[in-house]
């Protein structure tokens, strides 16, 4: 989880919070160090409520509809293949409403194209 963060934040830049449910990825004392360390808050959602987290909710949600429930996964390596292409899927070529219709991976190349203009 780490490793992915500190990548993403080399693409795009720190967070000054990151919101959170509280799964044991995020609690765990190696994730707090980790956030304590590049002095990133950790604003996690109260238990039991998931609709104060949306974005993730969905994201779940279709995961699951469109990756998980319709596959029949026969080891761990065509689980980790199949979940990887929908996942590049997702990210790469679905434009979003909330992302001025873009894909994601566009939007953050807007961002940064944006970024390295202004300054």
């Amino acid at each position: 989880m780490v490793d992915a963060l500190d990548s993403a934040i080399a693409r795009a830049g720190k967070p000054s919070v990151i919101r959170l449910d509280n799964g044991t990825e995020f609690t765990s004392l190696v994730f707090e160090t980790w956030a304590f360390a590049r002095r990133i808050q950790l604003d996690f959602i109260p238990p039991g409520k998931p609709t104060e987290n949306g974005f993730i909710e969905s994201f779940n949600g279709k995961l699951r509809d469109e990756c998980l429930s319709m596959s029949c996964f026969t080891s761990l390596e065509d689980a980790r293949s199949r979940i990887e292409a929908w996942r590049l899927d997702y990210n790469k070529t679905r434009p979003r409403s909330g992302l001025r219709g873009l894909a994601p991976a566009q939007f953050l190349a807007s961002l940064l194209k944006e970024k390295a203009c202004s300054g």
